[in-house]
Formats: structure tokens, sequence, C-alpha cells
């Protein structure tokens, strides 16, 4: 059976379908395991025996072992993303950090050489998601504050700033946009915020960030709304191509 032949019987998008047998999708429901079984005649002890896998797979998955140092209910949604869309208030987002600078963040709220590591650790794993074997599309707008909070540690701020043009200059799944501090107040002042957006059947879902751990946002207006602070953000950012030529200035100055 073709990609097409299977996706029409079971009334998935090929899309759908294409994730799954390719790792992009990585937690396929037992339901939708189940179907497929279903439709190749995969039955008895071999069927128990893949079903078995597919529950085992999803008991503890990796960021449930590093909860101290972020949040599982963001991450879980983003290891199955398709798109993404960060803004991260006063810091770099954390897919787009240098581990020297996450050491620096992680430092500031307070973890201990312990807390630093694991920190550093988890947002290095949560990065693979950028590598060139995924096919996540990722789009950050980037405050130039952000930069200029680790200005006074030239190494830092170097190897952040370039870090940032590699992945912006390198990939066409990632685009990154600076908002100048003379752009002065915009729509994202309330804060760090993120937006997932899912295969075609599934919802969309915004993540807004706060002290006590941040929100998971479900419902379509919450979700809108996010956008409409996104959109307002954008307006106010360098585009993209302009953001890199600010970035390479930025990193010879230091």
């Amino acid at each position: 059976m073709t990609l097409n032949d299977v996706a029409e019987e079971l009334e998935w998008s090929p899309a759908k379908l294409g994730h799954i047998e390719t790792g992009i999708r990585k937690w396929p429901s037992v339901m939708e395991i189940s179907a497929l079984l279903r439709l190749y005649g995969v039955t008895g002890g071999q069927r128990e025996a893949v079903l078995t896998l597919v529950r085992e797979s999803r008991l503890r998955p990796w960021w449930t072992e590093y909860e101290d140092v972020l949040s599982s209910a963001y991450v879980g949604n983003e290891a199955g993303a398709v798109a993404l869309w960060t803004y991260g208030g006063i810091l770099v987002p954390d897919l787009l950090q240098v581990p020297d600078y996450t050491a620096v963040v992680a430092r500031a709220l307070g973890h201990d050489d312990r807390g630093v590591e694991r920190m550093v650790a988890a947002h290095l794993k949560r990065q693979e998601i950028l590598e060139s074997s995924s096919s996540v599309v990722y789009d950050a707008v980037v405050e130039e504050d952000a930069l200029q909070r680790v200005h006074g540690d030239r190494s830092v701020f170097r190897a952040q700033t370039r870090r940032i043009v590699e992945l912006a200059s390198g990939s066409e799944r990632v685009t990154v946009r600076i908002v100048p501090t003379s752009a002065g107040p915009h729509t994202g002042s309330a804060g760090p915020f993120s937006i997932m957006e899912f295969e075609e059947d599934e919802a969309d879902l915004a993540y807004v960030e706060a002290p006590h751990g941040g929100t998971v946002v479900e419902s379509e207006e919450g979700v809108r709304a996010c956008r409409r602070v996104w959109e307002g953000l954008c307006r106010s950012a360098a585009s993209p191509e302009a953001t890199v030529g600010i970035l390479r200035r930025m990193a010879l100055l230091t």
C-alpha cells in the first residue's frame, strides 16, 4: 500500500502518516498504532508486543528527568510540534541559547552548580529539534536587550550572537527577528510566550511563561490573542535579513 492508500483508508492526511512513519511525530497514540496494525493485518502476540512498546515509550519521556529545571508541560508539547513561534522577553529564547548563556540564566534563577549543569543539559537536548534531521519550523523574536544583558562578558556575548547568526542564516526552517531597544514599548511587553502548531487534525496551543511555571493555553481565543501579540512583535522587529546583518555587526564590534 502506498502512503496515500493508507491515509485514505484511515481518513488521515498523508502528512500525518508521513510524520509517524519517519519519526517526526514523536508520540503516536495507542489508538493510531492500533488502527495501523488493524489495517496491516497484524494480530495476536505480535500486535500486543507492538502496542506494549507504544505504551512503554510514553511512560517516561526524557524531559520528565529534568522537571526541576524546565516545564514538562511545555516541553512535552514542544517535542510534538511541527512549527514553533517563540518570544523570550528579556532573555534569548531557550532553543537559541549557547551553553554559557544558559548557565548565566540558571545562576540568576538561583540554581547551584548541579542545577546549572542540568539546565544546560536539558536545553541542549531540546535544541536537537533544530538539527538538520528535524523538519520543525522555528520562528523567534529576540530582544536586543536580551543580548546586551550579557554584554559585560564579551565571550558569552560574542558566542551567543554568532550562534543566532549561524542558525538564522544556515537553515531555511529557522527565522529570527531582532527587536531593537529603540523600538520602545510594544505588544510583547507582558512577557515571554510560545505558539505551537501541530499536524492538521490537532489544535494549536500557546504557552505563556510565568514565575510559577507558566500556563498552557488551549482555547482558540487564547491562542488567537497570542497570535495578535506575535504579529505586533513582528511589526516592531527588524526583518530576518536585516536581523542577520545587525547581529553580525554586533559580534564584530565586541
